[in-house]
């Protein structure tokens, strides 16, 4: 899909300021940014840099200590809480590095629980929350509980939850971070088709380059301060990666072909130095 022009995120000398007893800690400094419509941006940095804080500010989990936020042309920067809340719940989708699964409900409940916030009709929760399994290839398991699934199917549940209120913006704070490398890849396969054939724009924080080269752009962090803003020069495509990357079961059958040539008692044997 071709992308919009328009910002939909805007900050302008956006700053954050927590107060921990007598010290002061600027996890924000001054902050311009802007994110178009149907953009897939990473923001990245270490710990520490404000990239989480960044994160919280545009889920609207946060609000400025001084600037201002544009979220679709809406001043979020003064709103009042449940104002907030409205606006998570009808434009935004959020995916968590720990998932966030309830372990007790299937995966078709969990996809549920927006709407329900929502005050959507049963019927139409059920409707959309199916449709949401069906975008993200898991329709066969929507009455799995997540002990059922794997890492990576829990992972896609919970993209289908952000996915289930139709949001125009997906952000996901180290959305492969307890996912190994293929299915790493595979997630980030769903994020850049969500973006390309729906539209929808896409903010990732992670700390890891390869994940980040996923992104058409790349948004830098260090002392809460943007120290880099470019485009993606050579950026991956999952659809092309994924072939080339082995599958869990044959990494599984290689590891235990290579278990087999070592004689119970012995350790593998070291190559020479």
């Amino acid at each position: 899909m071709e992308q919009n022009t328009a910002a939909v995120i805007r900050l302008e000398s956006v700053h954050k300021t927590y107060h921990l007893g007598e010290v002061q800690v600027h996890a924000l400094r001054g902050v311009t940014l802007q994110i178009r419509s149907g953009e897939f941006v990473a923001i990245m940095g270490a710990s520490g840099s404000g990239k989480s804080t960044l994160m919280n500010i545009l889920g609207c989990l946060d609000r400025p200590t001084k600037g201002h936020y544009w979220l679709d042309d809406a001043d979020i920067s003064h709103m009042s809480k449940n104002e907030l809340a409205r606006i998570r719940n009808r434009k935004l989708g959020f995916v968590f590095q720990q998932f966030n699964l309830l372990s007790r409900t299937s995966a078709l409940e969990n996809v549920e629980l927006p709407t329900i916030y929502a005050g959507i009709p049963p019927a139409e929760r059920h409707k959309r929350a199916r449709e949401a399994l069906e975008r993200v290839g898991l329709g066969d398991r929507a009455e799995h509980h997540p002990s059922q699934l794997s890492g990576g199917q829990q992972q896609r549940v919970a993209i289908a939850r952000a996915l289930v209120n139709h949001p125009q913006i997906v952000l996901a704070d180290e959305p492969t971070g307890n996912l190994d490398s293929r299915t790493s890849v595979e997630i980030m396969d769903i994020l850049q088709r969500l973006n390309e054939e729906e539209g929808l724009t896409v903010v990732i924080v992670t700390h890891e380059p390869d994940i980040a080269r996923y992104a058409m752009r790349a948004i830098e962090f260090r002392d809460g301060k943007i120290r880099r803003d470019q485009e993606i020069e050579e950026r991956q495509i999952a659809r092309e990666v994924l072939p080339t990357l082995p599958s869990l079961e044959d990494a599984d059958a290689e590891e235990a072909e290579e278990e087999s040539k070592v004689a119970p008692g012995e350790s593998p044997a070291k190559a020479p130095a």
